[in-house]
């Protein structure tokens, strides 16, 4: 008959399940794309998205109360001040998730940095 491994300890089971849980607690917090080209996206689409939903709101309203085409400049404007408001709080939240890896010194997942010109 073959040998088996005996089991783990429960000790050894119950470090390696906080760990597990510290990580995922750690990844669910950060809400962070891992890579620089993600970060880029994720703000793009933000952007598009609220100036999209800003514009059809205005489109739906102008065509519904026959105000063509004051109430689609209006959100517009408003999907525009959303998008930008989107922006700078994504940015500061990015930053902010960089700085607190910096002092944690865990693995880096911002991406490589940019290349030294020599």
């Amino acid at each position: 008959m073959s040998k088996e491994k005996p089991p783990p300890s429960l000790d050894d089971l119950d470090t390696r399940l906080k760990k597990l849980q510290e990580e995922r607690q750690r990844s669910k917090s950060l809400g962070m794309p891992p890579t620089r080209m993600g970060q880029s996206l994720h703000l793009g689409i933000e952007m598009a998205a609220t100036l999209a939903v800003g514009a059809g709101i205005g489109w739906f309203l102008d065509r519904w109360l026959d105000t063509t085409p004051w109430l689609l400049i209006v959100f517009l404007l408003l999907g525009i001040g959303a998008g930008l408001s989107n922006a700078f709080r994504l940015a500061r939240r990015y930053g902010e998730e960089l700085t607190r890896r910096d002092k944690e010194g865990g693995p880096e997942k911002g991406g490589t940095p940019p290349r030294k010109e020599e």
